[in-house]
């Protein structure tokens, strides 16, 4: 870059300057020109043109910018804000306000700088939004993620305890606040009543929220239930019969030879050990009988209560009549003995007609299956009384499998053994489970 010096005093000009047009290679600094200084042929009326010395232009204009004009314009946009050409001309001084637009918009907007620096693009693109990438609309939004595998102590670690399906520290943990000050008192006011009213119902609110929140984290994974965690443990801890936990409380001593998994291995093991045992016992006992058939066997444990049923008879009426004498002998008894049996086979066979006439003229005979009607002659019962001990008994079964409590509702003086004999009933036919 050339350098320029003031013919009168010497100094050098770095910006502005004054050139003659009439001297060959005269300069004044604005200093001299404002003192009309002369010196040599030149006067101070000769005509005269300004020249900006700051350097080279960034672009080529018919009145270059300078570097440092250009310097002040950015950082006038860059602190009043693109359109306040006002403040962008205040701020640079020597251009005006139209000056500074076109400036701006043509070099650096519409020109080079602006085209590799705004990206436009040239029509409308349709995106899809579905895509499996992870879009707004992605499929895999809703898609629940992989459950979380922790162990019991790593969940601890994270202050979530699964058997009691809780937090240390809750979601909104200090809700109870709300509540926790008041109270029903004898001298409040219906105004009184009405705000204590309101705040329990703000309280609950919060619990349905914190109870919201913790659903979502069991929905995707977060948390682990209680019921999912360890269910082995839970069963062996609720359903566990009188027999069941003497057996576990024998076991205990080996716990020591083996981890705990296989120990619950063992201890399952011996539980289906001793119900293959007793199954063998009953199917040995059915074939002992010549009972082969599955649709055999409830026919043969209505003909085994029958006898059971007589044998008690037998056993009162046996503990009113009065002893024989001793001098009738064993061949007499046996003699009667025979004649009984007789006898009672006559009565029962007499008394089952009798009770199956009078059942098909009770109401609701109609209403039930044919099993249904022989388990009902079988036990001398009304069709009535067995459907309403039926339906109590499937809604007891329903209350236990919600979790809710049992209130007994059986008719008053209603024999336990027929009430047994139902329930197995139910339970061989498929309308309640196995309790």
């Amino acid at each position: 870059m050339a350098k320029y010096d003031c013919t009168y005093c010497k100094a050098e000009n770095l910006g502005y300057r004054i050139e003659c047009t009439e001297c060959p290679d005269f300069n004044l600094c604005l200093q001299c020109f404002s003192c009309g200084a002369e010196i040599g042929q030149h006067k101070k009326e000769h005509s005269y043109r300004i020249v900006n010395g700051n350097g080279p232009a960034a672009f080529d204009t018919p009145r270059p910018w300078s570097l440092a004009e250009e310097h002040m314009l950015l950082d006038a946009v860059e602190q009043y804000g693109f359109g306040n050409w006002e403040g962008t001309a205040s701020h640079v001084e020597s251009r005006d306000m139209q000056e500074c637009e076109d400036h701006y918009v043509t070099f650096y907007v519409q020109g080079n700088m602006g085209r590799e620096t705004f990206q436009c693009d040239s029509g409308n693109k349709v995106i899809d939004h579905t895509c499996p990438d992870g879009g707004p609309l992605s499929p895999s939004i809703t898609t629940a993620s992989k459950p979380l595998e922790l162990s019991l102590q790593e969940q601890h670690d994270l202050g979530y305890m699964p058997f009691r399906d809780d937090f240390e520290i809750e979601s909104d943990n200090c809700a109870e606040q709300l509540v926790s000050g008041w109270g029903i008192n004898y001298d409040d006011d219906e105004l009184d009543i009405a705000v204590k009213i309101s705040k329990v119902d703000q309280y609950r609110l919060r619990l349905r929220e914190r109870e919201r929140r913790k659903q979502v984290a069991r929905d995707y994974g977060l948390i682990v239930a209680a019921s999912s965690l360890n269910d082995k443990k839970n069963k062996y801890k609720k359903k566990m019969s009188k027999d069941e936990r003497e057996l576990q409380e024998k076991m205990k001593v080996f716990s020591q030879f083996h981890p705990i998994a296989e120990h619950e291995q063992m201890f399952e093991n011996f539980q289906k050990e001793k119900e293959l045992k007793s199954k063998i016992k009953e199917l040995n006992e059915l074939r002992k009988h010549g009972i082969t058939l599955i649709d055999d066997i409830e026919d043969y444990e209505e003909d085994k209560y029958k006898r059971e049923k007589k044998k008690e008879n037998r056993a009162k009426m046996g503990s009113l009549t009065p002893k024989r004498n001793s001098t009738v002998s064993k061949k007499a008894e046996g003699k009667l003995e025979k004649l009984d049996i007789l006898i009672d086979d006559e009565e029962n066979k007499d008394e089952e007609v009798r009770i199956e006439t009078r059942s098909t003229s009770q109401p609701g005979y109609d209403l039930i299956s044919d099993r249904e009607k022989k388990l009902c002659i079988s036990i001398g019962m009304s069709p009535a009384n067995y459907m309403t001990i039926k339906t109590c008994i499937i809604k007891d079964y329903l209350q236990r499998r919600q979790g809710l409590p049992v209130k007994i509702r059986y008719p008053n003086g209603m024999d336990k053994t027929h009430r047994r004999k139902i329930m197995s009933f139910l339970t061989d036919n498929g309308w309640i489970g196995v309790t």
